[in-house]
């Protein structure tokens, strides 16, 4: 064969591939309009889903043991439900105290000088040098020796001199100068350069912005002691758990700093108010603090349990979420399993509360329940699909003798009617042959030279 006719007879191939591809293309197109233009007006294939038609299921005993279906009954019970958060160790608010001195002065020396330093009520803290405390002697004991020289003059003048004695030394009280050194001041007739403050309660040092020799003024803080035996524990809880919270409720809290204690604490107070970015509300428990080994700042996970009153509840496995609504499978009198819509309520770790939809004592799928609504949603599909356009499927009758065409499925298909060896007519066997450039295809007589 020359170079030639192989060019040709590759050429006429080409075409004739390229006739057949456009031929296809414009029976797809006429075919898809007369589908379209066939169809009922509003009906879309693409997005039609068998979910919301679910069908009732009807499974042997044998099937049923295969797939693993099990069943419940829906049951009236309280649901009880671990709710586990974390939180973080602070102080008892309660239990804090700032030590303020209310006159101005210098402090001369610190008896408690860092922080952490323990103190008991009464511990001397600093002394300090105030031209206010010494002013104040100096009345207290101007008024003491009036009082003594008027002690044999009228009742008026002794009133008077009485009454300016006790103004002086409430005075001094006012000013934190303790009682013992108001007594030692009238005992000696002295009046004291420094006087000694002392704490007013138990507590630690968390605070000490004071140095010795500094001076501070009239409510200026010297110290923030915190009293650590109870301690709060504070933590997050999610808005879905809030209805299960409640004042008084006993919790159990583990510690990362001390694995394997738990500590028990009840809750003392929710906080009426809502964290807008992680939708938590936050819950304070108080725990006893025996050798302060409970520090602020210690993270901590604790738990508490959640009891409802009796509620209509099913396995939580029952419930077969599919986003727009919820579905259970009811088994009724026949055996079948009936899909059913329900209305979810609270959960607990394994069970669901049901608020509608179901009754108590009805029997439900609790497992293999994705493989039965599966099974449902297939006979739901097979039995729509029998009534979609172009779906009818029919046997086309044979005449007696006549014999079955090997190959007429394509005869009759819409725009297929110009296609070569398309027609009803044509035996399919010759509709190949006339197309020219097929390969195995005869080439059609070379015109005579």
């Amino acid at each position: 064969m020359s170079i030639d006719q192989s060019a040709g007879r590759l050429g006429r191939l080409l075409l004739g591939t390229a006739g057949l591809a456009a031929l296809g293309a414009v029976a797809y197109f006429a075919t898809g309009r007369r589908q379209a233009a066939g169809s009922a007006p509003g009906h879309n294939h693409a997005v039609m889903t068998v979910a919301d038609s679910a069908q009732p299921v009807t499974l042997s005993l044998d099937a049923q043991q295969r797939i693993g279906v099990t069943f419940a009954q829906a049951a009236l019970a309280p649901l009880e439900r671990r709710v586990r958060t974390v939180g973080q160790l602070t102080y008892d608010e309660t239990r804090v105290r700032r030590v303020v001195p209310r006159v101005d002065g210098y402090i001369e020396t610190l008896q408690v000088n860092f922080v952490g330093q323990k103190v008991r009520t009464g511990d001397p803290l600093f002394t300090i040098y105030s031209p206010m405390l010494v002013t104040g002697q100096q009345d207290l004991l101007l008024a003491a020796h009036l009082e003594s020289e008027v002690a044999g003059g009228t009742p008026d003048a002794v009133a008077g001199a009485a009454s300016l004695a006790q103004a002086a030394r409430r005075r001094l009280a006012n000013w934190d100068m303790p009682p013992e050194a108001i007594d030692e001041v009238l005992r000696t007739g002295q009046v004291q350069r420094t006087v000694t403050l002392r704490s007013p309660a138990n507590g630690v040092v968390v605070e000490k912005p004071v140095l010795q020799g500094q001076r501070i003024m009239a409510g200026e803080v010297a110290y923030l002691l915190a009293d650590l035996s109870r301690v709060w524990l504070e933590g997050e809880v999610f808005e879905q758990d809030l209805p299960a919270v409640h004042v008084g409720q006993l919790v159990t809290a583990e510690f990362t700093a001390l694995p394997g204690e738990r500590r028990e604490g009840r809750i003392a107070y929710i906080y009426p108010t809502l964290n807008l970015e992680t939708r938590t509300a936050k819950v304070r428990v108080e725990l006893a603090n025996p050798g302060l080994r409970l520090m602020p700042g210690m993270y901590a996970t604790f738990s508490f349990t959640a009891i409802t009153p009796a509620v209509l509840s099913v396995p939580r496995s029952a419930v077969l979420m599919t986003g727009k609504r919820s579905l259970v499978f009811v088994r009724d009198m026949a055996g079948s399993l009936i899909p059913r819509e329900v209305t979810p309520g609270r959960t607990s770790d394994d069970r669901v509360e049901i608020l509608g939809g179901l009754s108590a004592g009805e029997t439900v799928v609790t497992s293999a329940t994705f493989l039965v609504d599966a099974e449902s949603n297939l006979g739901s599909a097979l039995g729509g699909m029998a009534n979609m356009p172009g779906m009818e499927i029919t046997t086309p009758p044979q005449h007696q003798g006549q014999a079955t065409p090997a190959v007429d499925s394509m005869a009759g298909m819409p725009g297929m009617e110009g296609m070569p060896g398309m027609s009803a007519d044509t035996a399919p066997a010759d509709s190949m042959a006339s197309m020219p450039g097929m390969p195995g295809m005869p080439a059609p007589a070379a015109p005579p030279r």
